[in-house]
């Protein structure tokens, strides 16, 4: 009887600790986007129109994991999430360095986009667009979108 209460405690102590590390992590990921990312140019989603309007070649890649986009996405965006994003991966659809490329995600508490445009300035892209508001914002002031 002693072992299993020793194994019982340890598996009690061991899913507490989990459970601290997860609330932790996901805490951790609920912090606010920085309001600026050096060497990125900071873009609100009515910019996004205008933008399309003057750069005709614009990339826009949108860096939520798969199950995010079916909630909704911006209309001729390219679905590229942060974690599969590296210099490979953006060669693959941008075809040169010089391209403008705008990276978005859910909002300001979404490092998504943030994640992706530093690795897009690391790669030596020079010409990079963030939309810190993301999808959130663009729905907030009924934006179109398509649902997949």
């Amino acid at each position: 009887m002693l072992n299993l209460n020793k194994h019982f405690l340890y598996y009690l102590l061991a899913s507490l600790m989990f459970i601290v590390n997860t609330g932790k992590a996901c805490a951790e990921d609920q912090k606010d986007a920085p309001l600026e990312i050096p060497g990125v140019i900071k873009v609100f989603a009515e910019d996004i129109f205008t933008l399309n309007e003057k750069i005709p070649n614009l990339l826009i890649i949108d860096a939520r994991i798969t199950s995010d986009r079916k909630h909704g996405y911006i209309e001729g965006s390219i679905n590229l999430p942060d974690i599969e994003t590296n210099c490979d991966s953006l060669a693959k659809i941008i075809p040169t360095k010089k391209i403008p490329v705008l990276f978005y995600c859910n909002g300001v508490k979404c490092g998504r986009s943030v994640n992706s445009s530093k690795t897009a300035l690391q790669c030596g892209y020079t010409n990079i667009y963030w939309f810190r508001g993301g999808f959130e914002e663009w729905k907030s002031k009924s934006m179109p979108f398509l649902k997949s």
